[in-house]
């Protein structure tokens, strides 16, 4: 079936007032058929009235973990290798369901698809493993949305103490054996776990569902396996998800466990550093590293609201730029962000960096925060023409109310998207030629039926997240002594914002004060 949306005005960041004048779009098989003024509207189409608003790429949320979409605000603030700690508990009871994991995805889908993001790549992690019935659920949640997805899985295979500097040395002889284990899943289970990822959700819903592969982080696998994960990856023609020098602690770990190797240049070293991979984060780099990256070809999923939640710092937006380094946005986590909103990820962006840089002509303007929420992440997600408006590219749009007040008057289109946009004047979304959102809300799905169910089961299971809380307290002064220890070693580069510009002489109140047994928070 055709569809023709009318009189809108369609996003053209290569343009000074940043949009076309008033033209029809043709969509069929999924795809843009055809642009132009007063279109033919053949027998049978559908018609939509644009009423000379403005029709947008859908944006793409370039970096996400579904797994805890239901933890929203479970958490304070904490650096990322005390956070991992709490974020997601391997007690039996709080296993999940498969009907659970459709659940708290769903819950993802229904946030986004509200506020216009009609992409997402899922770097889903399992605890305490993968199992083929819940990444069934995960794919099925996608599939049933109407979302477009990329669907990974996130799974470490080498113990604890593999993974981080100083921990082996830190542990007392009773703690050391429990972080010493390595994965439940070997190395040829999780290839087989993939398998069925390819076999039955790599290209499902016409198209709509791929796979991508993930090793979370070079220092949380073995060589041999991430050499395998890369050859899934060239066999399929996959994304490849690798966490990199998020943290200070990261780069403190190249020192002292990779021969003074950063994770970039390991991974380089490796042969395994290409075009597919998206290096997420990226934000405790050198200029040797930001090299590497642009020599390669590797895309960099900027995620600063979650930076910014984990104290983990501010990327090199400019320097990566400068180096023609393609960047994509992302959520991370809902437990991380607090929302999965990408309008406030991109004014984040557009903000944070202004402080890193003194030279303000070099701070990010709001096209290029447009494009990397939009084309940047059909790049990363392999998808060339995904987040453009043209000729065969995907129909996956949003339609704007530019009578909002968020655009009343309009004295700027890219600002006023980047800067006063909150997700409220999406009218509709489309994925793949589909309306999947409208004034009445999701169409695909029943939202106040699944978010009653989510609430129900969700919340009896808050008494078992507060028993994990407990249960891993034992391992917190060690993990807080870890993360002192790597703050205190110079690595030649900053970046966080100086203790004594915000504090001056202060000494700030120990994050540990007040909360209860087992809980890093109160």
């Amino acid at each position: 079936m055709t569809t023709i949306i009318r009189n809108v005005r369609l996003l053209d960041l290569d343009r000074q007032e940043g949009m076309t004048s008033t033209c029809d779009i043709s969509i069929t098989g999924g795809r843009i058929a055809g642009i132009g003024e007063c279109l033919a509207i053949p027998e049978g189409a559908k018609l939509i009235e644009g009423n000379g608003n403005l029709l947008m790429p859908g944006l793409v949320n370039g970096h996400f973990h579904s797994a805890v979409n239901h933890m929203k605000g479970r958490l304070p603030s904490l650096p990322l290798e005390v956070f991992m700690l709490y974020e997601c508990p391997e007690l039996d009871v709080l296993r999940p369901t498969p009907r659970e994991a459709y659940l708290r995805t769903m819950l993802g889908c229904i946030e986004m698809l509200r506020c216009g993001t009609t992409s997402v790549q899922d770097d889903c992690f399992f605890v305490p493993r993968p199992e083929p019935e819940i990444i069934d659920a995960v794919a099925q949640a996608y599939v049933d949305s109407g979302m477009r997805a990329r669907l990974a899985l996130d799974q470490p295979e080498v113990s604890e103490l593999e993974k981080l500097p100083y921990l082996r040395e830190l542990l007392p002889d009773d703690l050391r054996p429990e972080l010493g284990r390595p994965s439940p899943t070997s190395r040829d289970d999780l290839l087989g776990l993939y398998d069925h990822l390819l076999s039955r959700w790599h290209g499902a819903a016409g198209g709509r569902i791929k796979a991508a592969a993930s090793c979370s982080a070079p220092q949380r696998v073995s060589p041999e396996y991430f050499a395998a994960l890369d050859q899934l990856s060239r066999d399929h023609d996959l994304p490849f998800y690798a966490h990199m020098l998020e943290t200070k602690l990261q780069r403190v770990f190249g020192r002292e466990c990779l021969n003074g190797r950063s994770l970039v240049r390991h991974t380089a070293d490796l042969g395994l550093l290409t075009e597919r991979m998206n290096v997420i984060h990226a934000i405790w780099v050198d200029d040797a590293d930001l090299d590497l990256l642009a020599e390669s070809g590797a895309s960099v999923a900027h995620n600063p609201v979650s930076n910014l939640r984990l104290g983990s710092g501010v990327m090199r937006w400019r320097a990566m730029q400068d180096r023609g380094i393609p960047i994509c946005l992302g959520v991370d986590e809902a437990i991380a962000d607090d929302a999965v909103n990408m309008w406030s990820v991109m004014k984040t962006a557009a903000l944070i960096h202004c402080i890193t840089e003194t030279d303000y002509e070099r701070w990010p303007n709001p096209r290029e925060i447009l494009r990397a929420a939009t084309t940047g992440g059909g790049h990363a997600m392999r998808e060339p023409m995904l987040g453009q408006i043209s000729v065969g590219a995907p129909a996956d749009l949003n339609l704007i109310d530019l009578g909002t007040i968020a655009y009343v008057p309009l004295n700027d289109l890219p600002r006023q998207l980047v800067h006063c946009e909150s997700g409220t004047s999406v009218l509709l979304t489309m994925v793949a030629g589909e309306v999947v959102r409208d004034g009445n809300g999701l169409t695909r799905i029943d939202e106040g039926a699944l978010l009653a169910e989510a609430r129900e089961i969700f919340e009896r299971k808050i008494g078992h997240m507060d028993e994990a809380d407990q249960s891993v307290a034992r391992y917190l002064p060690y993990y807080r002594k870890m993360y002192d220890l790597a703050c205190e070693q110079d690595v030649e580069m900053e970046r966080r914002v100086p203790h004594a510009l915000v504090e001056g002489n202060r000494a700030p109140t120990p994050w540990h004060v007040g909360r209860s047994a087992g809980r890093p928070y109160q």
